[in-house]
């Protein structure tokens, strides 16, 4: 058994990041949400693209303050989309609303609320500074430089950022295709119609493995499940293999007499450089590389939480390093916080144990699930953290420190 810290290094490693000039689209930019920028991209404007008003209120020259605080009102008003030609007379003010343009010679800006109008002459309550309320052309960016590096995942202020800077359609990395194997002979499809029979369960990994492939950027691809059967199963992988940048198998990967994960890769050329990881749960693990373009296999348990867990821990960080992610998204993130529970490990490995992260008076707390067998989904709903009890870790008592992963 390898630790855990030593898989995860292998793993990334192993990954070989897309090329962007060759794994990569242009989409429109409605279409870019969670994908990832596959070059820089600069600003072709400056932002703002003028000076302009971030109050509503009056322009004014400052210089033209005088000792009574007080100035002629111009007769126009500037709204925000508009603009005057017209330069401010020595000693005028002008009405103008947030996101109005400056008129020429104005520099300062008294939001309403500290003016009041007498006639046609604006009394100021207070002396304001200068330059006030004054948002400058290319105070935020100017034209050229770079307003987003390759490597970054689009969320909505990105998406906001690109639309404002004029960019209709920009280049990303492709996604990623991810196959998914279901291996046993007790699993039945979601869809069939027959009656479970004794031992017999739903093939719930298909579906919650597509959910967190989705959830990591990529596209899942379901070759659904195959039996204990060496030659279906070889002929279900080398077909996986082809079609895929990544394959997941789950079952089939430890050591019982039905286990043939490792036996086949070994069979078709793969090299097999992670067979079993010092993790509870899920210490049966494969980790290969195989094909002309050294895909990367994984072998992963089947019991469902088992599944998760290697998922969250190892696959999520290489599904990111490979479509061109920021190195910051490759690793889990884990933070402190007080366990409300007792925790307990065997101290054998290093221990993942699930529960629900939340917020109290602006510190992390962790409730941990009441039952953490691998086979216990149902125990896993609602849980957005894990838990983590180091070798040799067998127990935190409630109301102390512990590490926890966020997934």
């Amino acid at each position: 058994m390898l630790p855990v810290s030593e898989v995860e290094k292998i793993i990334l490693n192993l990954v070989k990041p897309f090329n962007p000039e060759i794994d990569s689209e242009v989409i429109y930019l409605s279409q870019a949400l969670n994908r990832i920028l596959a070059e820089d991209i600069h600003s072709k404007l400056d932002f703002p693209h003028w000076d302009n008003s971030a109050m509503d209120g009056y322009a004014f020259r400052y210089q033209d303050l005088t000792e009574n605080l007080q100035l002629a009102i111009a007769s126009d008003q500037i709204l925000a989309g508009t603009a005057t030609s017209k330069p401010l007379a020595k000693g005028e003010c002008i009405r103008i609303f947030t996101g109005g343009m400056l008129p020429i010679g104005a520099d300062t800006v008294i939001m309403q609320e500290d003016t009041e109008r007498i006639g046609n002459f604006l009394q100021l309550k207070v002396k304001p500074t200068q330059g006030e309320y004054v948002r400058r052309k290319g105070e935020f960016i100017k034209a050229g430089t770079k307003l987003i590096s390759a490597g970054t995942r689009l969320g909505a202020t990105e998406i906001g950022a690109l639309a404002s800077a004029r960019c209709q359609q920009i280049k990303v990395y492709r996604q990623p295709k991810i196959a998914i194997i279901s291996t046993g002979n007790e699993l039945v499809s979601l869809d069939s119609s027959q009656m479970l029979q004794a031992g017999q369960i739903i093939d719930s990994n298909l579906y919650a493995l597509s959910a967190l492939i989705t959830q990591a950027g990529a596209i899942a691809m379901t070759f659904g499940s195959v039996r204990d059967d060496k030659l279906e199963l070889e002929k279900l992988i080398q077909k996986a293999i082809a079609s895929a940048d990544m394959v997941i198998s789950t079952g089939g990967a430890s050591v019982g007499d039905y286990d043939y994960v490792d036996e086949l890769l070994e069979k078709m050329g793969a090299e097999i450089h992670v067979r079993s990881v010092a993790i509870k749960p899920g210490k049966p693990l494969t980790v290969a590389t195989i094909g002309d373009r050294q895909s990367l296999y994984f072998g992963v348990p089947g019991n469902p939480v088992s599944a998760m867990v290697i998922f969250w821990r190892f696959i999520r960080g290489a599904i990111a390093k490979l479509n061109g992610t920021n190195e910051i998204y490759w690793y889990p993130q884990f933070i402190k916080a007080i366990t409300t529970e007792d925790l307990h490990s065997q101290g054998r490995r290093e221990t993942y144990l699930w529960g629900n992260l939340t917020y109290q008076k602006g510190s992390p707390v962790f409730q941990p699930v009441s039952n953490f067998s691998s086979g216990n989904l149902i125990s896993a709903i609602g849980a957005n953290a894990l838990a983590i009890m180091r070798v040799n870790q067998t127990y935190i008592p409630a109301e102390e420190v512990a590490i926890v992963m966020i997934i």
